[in-house]
């Protein structure tokens, strides 16, 4: 059957479409933005039928399932603790997945869905779609479920790599582009943000001075890491690579003012990559389309620490929330009360330390709440969820300088450490490093 005529015979609405889907069922929005129209269709349709399980594996969209009053209808699983979900996951409303991008969507390691929900854009001349902004692991996850509904936007973009499926592979499509801001959606992580302070700018010089000509750099989003690009980390280097999950505002411009070439990558040379380039501006988002500098890959493939680690002078920059005196990393809960998720941090602090010539950056301020908490603790509080080993961690950064942690014994590393944490607590830290180490 010619492709055109397949999509047109699977065109239909969106309270059509989710007719298929039936009380105990499992239903996934597949990784990236929700789709609009298809969820609050189910939305109805849960309401309809009673007993639904859906997965929603980053939250960006405050659908009314999320509120207390539909724990009977919906029970909920997230992937990511972003803030629509945080009270929910804190309060024990919704499960967690856990575990990090790099192996949670390997096939078998969650039952398939019985319905998976996606975006797309049109199809082009031949038939095949592109997914848009963020791959992550969505073909794998279509693959896997048994009906895949596809909400078609035409604000998508298409890029070059593994970016795109065809007509044949997606069982309904539904026409819907949103117009303007959608009520409800937010930014990538769903926060607003005044900008960054003064501490952020000399975490930023102390980051510049780590980097080098050819680096090819990994930065999480989220926290202190995700301004490095544009509070001009890297403005005075060359040929650096871009080897990413996710594409941090300010990352683009790099590309195109010509510091990020790709030019000395031992893989993809000459190409920026990533799994995800969202959230970024509008003129950002048409300088990536068709633009074939960019590549986007499934989450199974950025996020594999062999494939990470075949970067020479990989640098994985994250944020974290505490540190402590060994060098334990915590980027997701202080106790058991979440704040975040893991994402690839761990797997590109493998990568890093793998890699020839590489370094594995955390960047986090040294207090919060006025100075009245140290983000260098002498120990985690417990139930604290540890992101990243004492044994992959390198190199800290603070406003107050840099801890050069690899190859150092615990006491050492303490002493770097204590260096760099906030002047109010360093007495006490030295006092408790005393007692421990």
């Amino acid at each position: 059957m010619d492709w055109k005529e397949d999509y047109k015979r699977k065109l239909t609405s969106a309270e059509e479409a989710i007719k298929v889907v039936k009380s105990g069922d499992n239903v996934a929005f597949a990784y990236g933005t929700e789709s609009l129209a298809l969820g609050l269709a189910l939305l109805n349709r849960g309401i309809e039928v009673g007993g639904l399980s859906i997965f929603v594996p980053a939250p960006g969209r405050d659908f009314a399932w999320y509120d207390p009053e539909w724990k009977d209808i919906f029970h909920i699983e997230v992937a990511h603790v972003l803030p629509i979900v945080q009270q929910m996951v804190n309060d024990k409303r919704c499960d967690f997945l856990v575990g990090c991008l790099l192996w949670a969507h390997e096939p078998g390691v969650r039952s398939r869905a019985d319905v998976i929900l996606t975006q797309l854009s049109p199809p082009d001349e031949h038939g095949y779609c592109s997914f848009g902004a963020s791959l992550w692991n969505k073909k794998q996850a279509i693959k896997e479920a048994n009906i895949v509904l596809a909400e078609v936007n035409k604000t998508l973009i298409r890029t070059y790599g593994d970016n795109f499926i065809h007509v044949s592979e997606i069982d309904y499509f539904v026409e819907h582009t949103p117009s303007g801001r959608v009520p409800g959606a937010t930014d990538m992580l769903g926060r607003r943000t005044t900008g960054p302070g003064e501490r952020e700018k000399k975490i930023n010089q102390y980051v510049s001075s780590l980097i080098r000509d050819g680096d090819t750099i990994e930065i999480g989003v989220g926290g202190t890491a995700e301004w490095l690009p544009r509070l001009g980390a890297f403005d005075d280097r060359r040929d650096l690579g871009w080897f990413s999950e996710n594409t941090p505002p300010g990352t683009v411009d790099l590309v195109r003012r010509g510091i990020m070439t790709g030019a000395r990558k031992t893989i993809h040379r000459g190409k920026a990559v990533a799994t995800a380039c969202g959230g970024s501006s509008k003129e950002d988002m048409d300088f990536i389309n068709m633009n074939p500098l960019f590549e986007l890959y499934g989450s199974e493939y950025i996020l594999d620490p062999r494939i990470i680690a075949a970067n020479d002078n990989m640098v994985a920059i994250n944020s974290a929330i505490a540190v402590d005196l060994t060098g334990q990393i915590a980027a997701e809960s202080i106790g058991p009360r979440m704040i975040s998720s893991t994402g690839g941090q761990l797997a590109f602090a493998i990568g890093a330390s793998l890699s020839k010539g590489g370094r594995n950056i955390t960047v986090v301020t040294s207090s919060a709440r006025g100075d009245t908490v140290s983000h260098i603790v002498p120990t985690l509080e417990p139930g604290t969820i540890v992101t990243v080993p004492r044994t992959l961690a390198d190199i800290v950064v603070t406003e107050y300088g840099i801890a050069q942690l690899k190859g150092k014994t615990q006491g050492q590393r303490a002493q770097e450490l204590i260096a760099i944490a906030h002047p109010n607590f360093r007495a006490d830290l030295q006092k408790e490093a005393q007692r421990l180490y």
